[in-house]
């Protein structure tokens, strides 16, 4: 009777009209997921192409995209930063990979009110024009292939919000498109929390694929990728004889270490352990990099993809034009492929039309500019004539009588005449 009555009582609790239509979609997609992943195959790396940094200003600061705040490209690893976005931005990148493989990729923010905005991204990764023969076609004469093209295709809708004045808080659902010999679907979502410690200094966290990372292929087959948690931080200060400010930059690897442990050229973390086996091993698999930002627009970056090699350098440098357009490029280079070049643009048609909002980073004036207004120029006068006495003439008020210094010459000082009635003392003489 007692096991009875308690499942009335359960009953009755799940069919209470309390359980909103939000909870109940993610109540049974929960469930789905869950039902569905006893059937999938769990590899590294599914639906890798969200893992792929477009932006050239993150990938120049080692990739470390989690911690850098307005680089609108890199919505797919840091949503929260749609929190502090003011203006509409369009940003567009493309980036040449090896052996003729292209990364084009665009994205468009929205600010919605003060502390939130909205965010879209759509992008293509592949590589066109590849030569291939049927299966029992005879070898073709010359070039004349047949070709074709494969690719993903990525979309991505994130949203930010600013919960308190330290705290922001960011999701994104991103879904793909393969078409390669076979087409097929995936989907990864992602939710994220930064933390203002103190004034400049922000670290943050990403919990990614907490819906799992799934590919369903044309064939049937299932694969899903484990959740996995990243953290990160970021510092600046002003630096006032360089008219600027220089900015850190942190991401640490997974905290479950399967990316780093699957790194081929990662030799150091590649049977690495876990952060709390080995927090020393975990940090080495991390990357970062360091910004110079100038007061006139111009950003300097370098970096490394990977704290356990100096050949994953990065570089880079940034230009802000009239406030409104940004261009970015960045070189990587790679322990065994070829160094890779990325360029985006990012333009504002709001600050393309009107001012700044006051009260906005943009909207700042360096204190530098202040000083070219020259106020002296009120008082020049007056500082003149105390540099360069003799060149006053005498009032009437002042008195008649002028004592001139041993060794002046009176006749070199043709705007002062004595006029008559005046007495001037010389060398013992009076001259009336």
């Amino acid at each position: 009777m007692a096991m009875g009555k308690k499942k009335c009582i359960a009953a009755k609790t799940f069919s209470s009209p309390g359980l909103n239509a939000f909870g109940a979609f993610f109540g049974m997609a929960f469930l789905l997921l869950s039902v569905s992943s006893l059937a999938m195959d769990r590899v590294v790396g599914a639906n890798e192409t969200f893992n792929t940094e477009p932006g050239a200003r993150s990938a120049a600061l080692g990739s470390a995209t989690m911690a850098v705040d307005g680089d609108y490209l890199g919505l797919l690893s840091n949503p929260y930063q749609l929190a502090n976005v003011n203006y509409g931005w369009i940003s567009l990148s493309h980036t040449e990979y090896y052996e003729d493989s292209r990364y084009d990729f665009a994205s468009a923010v929205l600010p919605l009110g003060p502390g939130q905005g909205l965010g879209v991204s759509f992008g293509r990764f592949g590589v066109n024009d590849i030569p291939y023969i049927k299966e029992g076609e005879p070898l073709p004469e010359g070039s004349n292939y047949n070709t074709l093209s494969i690719a993903d295709y990525v979309f991505s809708v994130s949203f930010g919000r600013r919960l308190t004045d330290r705290l922001d808080l960011g999701v994104s659902f991103h879904g793909i498109y393969r078409d390669m010999d076979q087409s097929g679907f995936g989907f990864r979502g992602d939710a994220g929390l930064r933390y203002r410690v103190v004034d400049r200094l922000y670290v943050s966290g990403l919990l990614k694929g907490w819906t799992s990372s799934a590919t369903s292929w044309e064939s049937g087959e299932f694969e899903y990728s484990s959740p996995e948690v990243y953290l990160a931080a970021s510092y600046s200060l002003p630096v006032k004889y360089l008219y600027g400010n220089l900015g850190f930059y942190w991401q640490g690897a997974g905290l479950f270490h399967q990316e780093s442990r699957n790194m081929d050229f990662d030799m150091d973390t590649k049977d690495g352990k876990r952060i709390w086996e080995n927090p020393l091993d975990w940090l080495s698999g991390g990357r970062g990099g360091v910004e110079l930002n100038f007061d006139f627009g111009l950003s300097l970056r370098v970096g490394l993809s990977s704290f356990t090699t100096f050949q994953s350098v990065t570089a880079g440098a940034g230009l802000v034009i009239a406030k409104f357009l940004k261009v970015d490029y960045a070189f990587e280079s790679h322990p065994v492929l070829s160094p890779v070049h990325r360029l985006s643009v990012s333009v504002s048609p709001y600050l393309f039309a009107r001012k700044p909002k006051e009260g906005t980073p943009e909207a700042y004036v360096p204190a530098r500019t202040v000083l070219t207004e020259e106020p002296e120029e009120e008082t020049a006068p007056e500082s003149m004539g105390k540099a360069a006495p003799e060149s006053e003439t005498i009032a009437p008020e002042e008195s008649l009588y002028t004592e001139e210094q041993p060794g002046e010459n009176i006749a070199e000082e043709p705007s002062v005449q004595p006029s008559p009635g005046i007495i001037i003392e010389e060398d013992d003489e009076v001259l009336e």
